[in-house]
């Protein structure tokens, strides 16, 4: 089945494999097993900050669940962008050459959307969804921490693509 440009449809392939949040306390990295979870305590990470205490059964007296080092890329998400509306999904594709992420919206029926102007027509199309609006998305994208990429990231690229692993912090 052909899709127009305004119906493209395509399946999540998100780059994410960890969410993690830093204790504003001891800084300590603790992992966040959803990626709802994470944009929950995003969404207002500002007005009220994540601690260790907010974990069940975790103290900042507990070791961290992971290190900010070099073994994955590792990428800083800007405070209190919008929660992904229910029924939608969010993507974040870190590019072939580490240079950055992409961010696409899906719909319920899979639409996929790559701007806020896609979002836009979407929503006027369909009634269903008048309660959302464009400012419920948001196509930012977080910042790649250029010191965990590889050095050899262009031998990785060339060879077919990278086994590495992605955290998605705060």
């Amino acid at each position: 089945m052909k899709h127009s440009k305004a119906t493209r449809m395509a399946a999540p392939r998100s780059s994410i494999d960890i969410w993690s949040v830093q204790c504003e306390d001891c800084l300590k990295w603790r992992i966040i097993p959803t990626q709802e979870e994470y944009e929950e305590i995003r969404r207002k990470i500002v007005e009220d900050p994540f601690v260790c205490s907010k974990k069940s059964n975790i103290s900042c007296k507990d070791p961290a669940d992971m290190e900010y080092d070099n073994s994955r890329v590792w990428v800083v998400d800007k405070p209190n962008l919008p929660k992904t509306p229910p029924g939608f999904h969010r993507d974040l594709v870190l590019r072939k050459d580490f240079s950055k992420l992409d961010c696409y919206y899906f719909a319920p029926n899979g639409r996929k959307f790559r701007a806020g102007t896609e979002v836009a027509s979407f929503l006027k199309e369909n009634p269903e969804y008048k309660d959302l609006s464009t400012s419920d998305f948001s196509f930012s994208v977080p910042k790649v921490m250029m010191n965990t990429v590889p050095v050899d990231a262009a031998k990785v690229e060339s060879s077919g693509g990278s086994k590495r692993k992605f955290s998605f912090v705060k």
